[in-house]
């Protein structure tokens, strides 16, 4: 029960890591908002989790959307202790040039901008309670990048950047960001990002993490539990890289 008592509003948390990560947090007492654009999965994955957790359906890209989630958020909670912020979204691989300007600005608005909108609804409440943990879910894409999936590796490059400076900046207001790069993983980002979901391409992919196998949605759950939780409080600016070994 290392986030009994603990609130935690977790965006994307639906499916794949998100859904791994929320289903950690309320095995371990915390209650957690379920936020993700997709209606179903949002109140299923709340469901699923019982008493003190809730779906929400908004778009993290939007500025209405998000400021909506973090006053019905404290509307509820009262306070809001943790905030994952795991929606992700990629484009498919192809030559830099080839990727559409339409699906540049949805990568960097799902992926870049929400993390924007969040500190801007919620990093004031955080530095008044002086407390609060932010993780974000970058990628090892913006550690070691990989061709063709350029913009995306820039994005998560961004959000690892994006970590250590509001993490410099909240620490003197006791407030901890820090962020996870998981290697690819069953999620629904999968095929998109080796282009084709066959066992050859698995395979492929596979064979350059040295442990052998994808990241999993309860890996992620049990990194982050810990990043949130009061056992790391002297952690801070950290980008994490749960890999299985893929960036060394």
């Amino acid at each position: 029960m290392r986030l009994e008592g603990k609130t935690a509003i977790v965006t994307g948390g639906a499916s794949g890591f998100g859904a791994g990560i929320a289903r950690k947090f309320a095995a371990e007492g915390a209650q957690v908002m379920i936020v993700d654009i997709n209606h179903d999965g949002a109140m299923g994955m709340a469901e699923e989790l019982g008493a003190g957790s809730f779906g929400h359906v908004a778009n993290v890209a939007v500025s209405a959307d998000v400021a909506e989630t973090v006053a019905t958020a404290r509307q509820v909670f009262g306070e809001v202790d943790i905030l994952v912020n795991n929606a992700g979204v990629t484009h498919l691989p192809k030559p830099m040039e080839e990727v559409s300007e339409e699906e540049f600005d949805r990568v960097f608005a799902v992926n870049c901008k929400s993390v924007y909108l969040f500190a801007h609804e919620l990093a004031p409440f955080m530095k008044q309670r002086r407390a609060g943990a932010i993780l974000n879910i970058a990628s090892t894409a913006g550690v070691s990048p990989r061709p063709n999936l350029n913009w995306y590796n820039a994005s998560k490059g961004w959000m690892n950047t994006a970590t250590k400076a509001m993490a410099v900046e909240l620490a003197p207001h006791g407030v901890r960001v820090n962020a996870l790069n998981p290697v690819a993983g069953e999620t629904p980002l999968l095929a998109s990002f080796m282009g084709e979901d066959t066992p050859e391409m698995r395979a492929k992919f596979i064979s350059t993490i040295p442990i052998g196998r994808f990241s999993t949605p309860e890996d992620l759950g049990n990194a982050a539990c810990f990043m949130c939780s009061d056992e790391a409080s002297m952690i801070t600016g950290v980008c994490m890289e749960v890999d299985g070994g893929r960036c060394i």
